[in-house]
């Protein structure tokens, strides 16, 4: 069965489109403070041979300092190829080159993107997500809580997130990436997204766990219960055991069940067929 299972996964990855990549801003990103790789934004297409409608933006940690892009992008992507989903991967702008503004606004033009575009790329303008890991998770968490109209992400997928910048389980080198070394506090306080959850944040997936040290899991915990807070769907996953950064964890077999547990997920709420 196994075996079986693995080809039809390698078939139906063999049928996906190959990979695509476009630029956020082809005439150049706003506040561009050159015309470097590390200047363009983009946004690479992983569309499945066989697309169910949804689809997920994928945010790669790294602190707001690097990007994650293979275990927390491209695998991420095949993964959901695997059964249907459209993953795109983010490659938003980096500090200390860049501050926010520059990343949140990276995410809101992504999302745009997809959805002005959802016809043409296959996808249910009604099912597109947002996925973050680690600082990536913060960025999805602030597009969740910080959207404009039209950029509202249908749900959230927060792996191992930073989420929290005003208690004693901040992360301080993703601060400081993302707001400077000496940040004003008022962003200090609207960017701990905990903080910032309202009845219209989306419904979110939080998987975690205990031995992250990295990243302390009361992050997913606080952002976990403001969501119960305010009535919003929410599901969390805090495993025993585990380092930061374990993206599929392919390699342990229990940390390895995690991606089945939000497949699930997805499945109870309809975002993908049972």
């Amino acid at each position: 069965m196994r075996a079986i299972l693995l080809t039809l996964t390698l078939t139906m990855l063999a049928a996906a489109q190959t990979p695509k990549t476009e630029l956020l801003w082809p005439e150049g990103a706003p506040g561009a403070v050159g015309t470097e790789e590390v200047d363009k934004p983009s946004l690479t297409q992983y569309i499945p041979g066989n697309p169910n409608g949804a689809a997920v933006l994928v945010c790669p940690g790294g602190g707001y300092g690097a990007l994650a892009m293979d275990h927390e992008g491209k695998q991420i992507a095949e993964w959901f190829n695997s059964f249907g989903v459209s993953a795109f991967i983010l490659k938003y702008r980096l500090g200390p080159r860049y501050r926010n503004p520059a990343m949140l606004d990276d995410a809101r033009r992504a999302m745009r993107m997809i959805r002005t575009r959802a016809a043409e790329l296959k996808v249910d303008p009604a099912k597109i997500g947002v996925m973050g890991f680690s600082a990536g998770g913060h960025l999805a968490s602030s597009l969740s809580t910080h959207f404009k109209e039209g950029e509202r992400p249908d749900f959230a997928v927060l792996v191992y997130p930073v989420i929290s910048f005003t208690t004693r389980y901040t992360h301080s080198g993703s601060m400081r990436n993302l707001l400077g070394p000496n940040p004003d506090p008022a962003l200090v306080w609207d960017f701990s997204n905990e903080l910032k959850v309202t009845s219209q944040t989306p419904p979110t997936f939080l998987f975690h766990t205990n031995g992250d040290t990295g990243v302390p899991p009361e992050n997913s915990v606080l952002y976990y219960m403001a969501l119960r807070q305010v009535g919003v769907q929410a599901e969390l996953h805090i495993y025993q055991n585990g380092p930061h950064g374990v993206g599929l964890a392919q390699k342990d077999p229990v940390l390895a069940t995690w991606p089945a547990r939000l497949k699930d997920w997805m499945m109870v709420r309809s975002l993908i067929p049972r």
